[in-house]
């Protein structure tokens, strides 16, 4: 047990000092922690280490786009800034709760009013989860983005924002399978290749709008997600035509 000081001593231990762990468990508790939290959990080793955030190839959670059934909820995640403003969308299959990612939006340097109607495009009725602080940042209007984005017509929750939850949910359902990735999505797959940590074990804060998106979506998916409504106007039996009221 090596001295810090001559008060202090740094007592370090990992899961071989564990007698009542076989290898069997010892290698089901690795295969669930996030890499860059191995050799701390597994060896008593006090580092987040550098590298990628999910060391899992493009390849391997990647799918080819097809066609989304109405029956699947929906949901979409925003980012935004003037240099740089990205939405994500998601659905999610009810039979096994895998959240395909299938379509992004990505610019820069545009006003709200320009995203908005790029984001309705793809479905006014569906919900997003928006970069929560957006509700007390303001252009030069001073009018809060989160209240100009509504005032677009977007419907829209503040996303939960915890930061190191959020990318163990996102890795954890990319390693099993339970996150997919349209192979159309590009700007996504620039970012997911880039996002990593540096030396000391924080998140770089570069190109990874729309990796902030993956991880708002996962996490207020239960708040966002939901299946479209059926027009009730369009449901509505045609009435029969009556000569005396003139129609």
């Amino acid at each position: 047990m090596p001295a810090i000081s001559s008060s202090k001593y740094m007592v370090q231990a990992g899961w071989d000092d564990v007698p009542h762990l076989d290898e069997t468990t010892k290698a089901e508790m690795l295969s669930s922690t996030p890499p860059h939290l191995r050799d701390a959990r597994s060896k008593g080793i006090p580092s987040l280490g550098a590298g990628a955030i999910y060391p899992i190839q493009w390849e391997e959670v990647e799918v080819k786009p097809f066609q989304i059934p109405s029956y699947w909820k929906r949901g979409y995640a925003l980012d935004v800034g003037w240099n740089r403003t990205a939405a994500m969308w998601g659905a999610e299959d009810p039979s096994d709760g895998t959240l395909y990612c299938y379509a992004e939006h990505y610019r820069a340097q545009a006003e709200p009013a320009i995203h908005a109607t790029a984001i309705k495009a793809r479905g006014e009725w569906i919900t997003g989860a928006i970069d929560p602080s957006a509700r007390n940042r303001k252009p030069d209007d001073g009018k809060a983005l989160l209240a100009q984005y509504q005032g677009q017509g977007l419907r829209l929750v503040p996303a939960i924002n915890a930061v190191e939850a959020g990318l163990y949910e996102v890795w954890q359902g990319l390693s099993i399978g339970r996150i997919k990735l349209f192979s159309t999505l590009q700007n996504t797959r620039v970012e997911y290749r880039m996002y990593r940590r540096d030396e000391n074990g924080k998140v770089v804060k570069e190109h990874d709008h729309l990796m902030d998106c993956l991880r708002y979506l996962k996490m207020t998916w239960s708040k966002i997600a939901a299946v479209q409504q059926p027009d009730r106007a369009a449901m509505q039996p045609a009435r029969p035509a009556d000569s005396r009221a003139g129609y």
